[in-house]
């Protein structure tokens, strides 16, 4: 993995811990609404794992857009 790809998992996995802790929720909290183990929410918050940021987005009630957006693409 080239490290562009790994700074960009590592932003989406912040994206969901500053998206979790915004809403006052624990891993655990978190991986209760998401139908997850407690211990993948630690995993993805550290490196993610894309075919779950459904699930996750969903339980944020957020898109998965605006987990994975880059935000110096946001040029209007």
């Amino acid at each position: 993995m080239n490290r562009r790809d790994k700074q960009f998992r590592q932003q989406i996995g912040f994206r969901v811990r500053e998206r979790r802790a915004a809403r006052n929720l624990t891993q655990a909290q978190l991986a209760d609404l998401c139908g997850l183990l407690w211990t993948f929410i630690g995993s993805v918050e550290r490196n993610v794992a894309v075919l779950s940021l459904r699930a996750i987005a969903a339980s944020l009630r957020v898109t998965v857009a605006e987990l994975i957006a880059d935000p110096v693409e946001k040029t209007v």
